[in-house]
């Protein structure tokens, strides 16, 4: 596809000319609940404060860290499969959009924030996650819970924080280049560099495929290519004052498929091949920040503004079918103090303006900008002891077009031995409706409503993290909360056009969430996880959240580094689904296989900072559906050469 000889000649010609630097330091193992072994420093939580950051062992919610090592080791590609190993999560993704759920929330109850930057487009409220593809070095942090309290409106079920390696972290020339069945051809070029006060970072990543078919019987393939350009860096102007900036480029570009509206046909309301139709998201962020450290760095003073400017297109046959365009700018200025230690205390603030502009062409919607204005005042206090720990937060947010909402966020950690800690915390979380099911429009098919409410959202858990020796840590949460005012969609009559309204009952969700990371020996690395989860909204399962997911990933390290294996195996539980097959629109329940994906990855060290990879991903050749009627990918297998100096 277009511009992808040129993306891979570029990591090729980095393959050749790489030149040697520093490698990077090995990174923990870290899983729910915290790291097993502890390094120095102690790994810590960049997004569980507003204020400073949190170490794990005095975090008082649930959280999994994904480390560099884990992503290199399954060789992950889109961020999205890595996230099918965190418990509490459950991924649905189809051609052009895909999401993710934790606890039972929807997907636009979920903040994900790449390099600090929220990067939910303003039109639908979330983001789609198959957009985001690994850099070399990366990390990801979950946090499974509300979070509002600390970060407002879209952050009910929780927050996923991808961060990139800076130049400190990983210094020197990377890249990578492989390809597979699917005409698949993936690339990735990464330079880091560091001084005494600066470091920066510059990343680009390119992942194309030809596609498989995905309509029941059908025989067109649906490919896709992404391409990422991001950038950070930081420099220390004198002591205790320094400046940061980070950016990043994402365009997507796809074919997709259509659903069957012919009412005579006996397809009607699935998919089928639909030849022409395709789909391209293009979206630019960045964020620059200031920081001020007085009182011997105790007392921190954070500035930092960030835009994200978010576009997509889907086309048919005939030309552009619906397009929306959204932009966000965020300032906020934070301030946090240490006080003897333990105590710590953080004051917030966040100005945020939303913009929405529906751009589908025909002149049946209106397509002047729409406005959304918030202020967001918050309060956090730690205290992080010895055997106690205690965090509270509060944040009231003023909104322009919504009723002011007030969110909390408490817990607790309590160590009961050196190797038992239980921790529980409770919170509540708000989420406005997005642009589109506000305002947007699509000819025929969808009709915004401007009188939707904010939905809102209380909930608690409580957990246990067990040390069995010095070698694996077993972490157990269970989680209750209730949804009010559930967004979701209704095809009234006569016209049975779709459109959103607020649900008048209650949606429940609760479960259990377990987690094992181990050594099994000094080469013999695993990571299991189990969710339970029950999720109803008047009595009713809600659909796309399986009752039951796992997964498990046991990888093995040759003496030296010198080579590595590892075996992925996840499985997702019966998920219900509502199928259009109804003429009248009436959705129709209906009830997706459960299925069970098999990967393997291996790699081997050809010469110093030189390594080749081979992978196969559902190696059974699972035939599965997320979403109904759209079919899965099937066996893939890819090989390549990695050179890091």
């Amino acid at each position: 596809m277009k511009n992808l000889k040129l993306l891979c000649s570029v990591a090729g010609a980095a393959l050749v000319w790489a030149v040697p630097v520093a490698a990077q330091e090995a990174a923990d193992d870290c899983s729910d609940g915290g790291c097993f072994v502890a390094p120095a420093p102690f790994p810590i939580l960049v997004t569980a404060s507003r204020g400073q950051s949190v170490t794990i062992w005095d975090y008082t919610g649930s959280f999994t860290v994904i480390t560099p090592e884990q992503l290199e080791n399954r060789q992950t590609r889109d961020i999205a499969d890595i996230l099918r190993d965190v418990p509490g999560v459950a991924v649905a993704g189809v051609a052009g959009q895909t999401q993710i759920r934790l606890r039972g929330s929807e997907a636009n109850h979920v903040l994900v924030l790449v390099d600090g930057i929220e990067v939910s487009d303003p039109f639908a409220g979330e983001f789609d996650i198959g957009t985001l593809q690994a850099d070399i070095g990366a990390r990801v942090e979950v946090l499974r819970g509300p979070q509002s309290a600390l970060y407002g409106p879209d952050a009910i079920g929780g927050v996923v924080a991808y961060e990139s390696a800076g130049g400190r972290n990983l210094p020197g020339l990377a890249a990578r280049i492989e390809g597979g069945t699917q005409d698949t051809v993936n690339g990735a070029l990464r330079y880091g560099a560091y001084g005494d006060s600066w470091d920066t970072a510059l990343s680009a990543v390119v992942v194309s495929t030809g596609g498989q078919p995905n309509a029941r019987g059908g025989t067109r393939d649906i490919g896709r290519d992404s391409y990422t350009l991001s950038g950070k860096g930081s420099v220390r102007i004198s002591e205790g004052f320094a400046l940061r900036a980070a950016a990043r480029l994402i365009r997507t570009e796809g074919e997709t498929n259509d659903s069957d509206f012919n009412t005579t046909s006996p397809t009607f309301g699935f998919i089928i091949d639909s030849p022409g139709t395709g789909f391209t998201n293009e979206a630019i962020y960045a964020l620059v920040g200031a920081q001020a450290k007085a009182l011997d760095g105790r007392w921190t003073h954070d500035l930092s503004g960030q835009i994200a400017n978010v576009s997509r297109e889907t086309a048919g046959p005939f030309g552009v079918s619906s397009a929306s365009e959204g932009d966000r700018v965020k300032l906020s200025y934070v301030s946090a103090i240490q006080l003897a230690d333990v105590h710590n205390l953080t004051l917030a603030a966040d100005y945020e303006v939303e913009g929405f502009r529906n751009t589908t062409p025909g002149g049946f919607a209106f397509n002047g900008r729409r406005e959304i204005e918030q202020v967001g005042l918050v309060g956090e206090y730690r205290y992080d002891g010895e055997a106690f720990d205690l965090s509270a937060a509060l944040r009231h947010d003023i909104n322009d077009l919504f009723a002011d909402a007030t969110t909390f966020r408490v817990g607790v950690g309590y160590r009961v031995t050196s190797t038992t800690r239980l921790r529980a915390a409770a919170g509540s979380g708000v989420k406005n409706p997005g642009f589109f099911e506000l305002y947007g429009f699509v000819d025929g098919r969808f009709i915004g409503n401007a009188n939707l409410r904010p939905e809102k959202s209380t909930g608690w858990e409580v957990g246990i993290d067990q040390d069995v020796g010095t070698n694996a840590r077993i972490a157990a949460t269970y989680f209750d909360s209730e949804l009010d005012g559930e967004i979701f969609t209704t095809f009234p009559p006569p016209a049975f056009i779709a459109t959103p309204a607020n649900r008048t009952t209650v949606s429940d969700q609760r479960g259990v969430e377990v987690s094992l990371a181990a050594r099994l020996a000094d080469q013999w690395q695993l990571n299991t996880a189990y969710s339970y989860l029950d999720a109803k909204e008047d009595g009713v399962t809600e659909v796309r959240r399986p009752k039951h997911i796992a997964s498990a990933a046991l990888t093995w390290t040759a003496s030296g580094d010198a080579a590595s294996a590892t075996l992925i195996v996840r499985h997702n539980g019966e998920t219900p689904d509502v199928a259009f097959t109804d003429p009248t629109f009436a959705p129709v329940r209906v009830r997706l296989d459960d299925y069970t994906l098999v990967n393997i990855a291996i790699q081997a060290k050809l010469a110093d900072g030189i390594s080749a990879f081979a992978r196969a991903e559902n190696l059974l050749d699972e035939e599965y559906e997320q979403v109904i009627s759209f079919v899965s990918p099937g066996r893939s297998a890819v090989v390549g050469i990695e050179a890091r100096f």
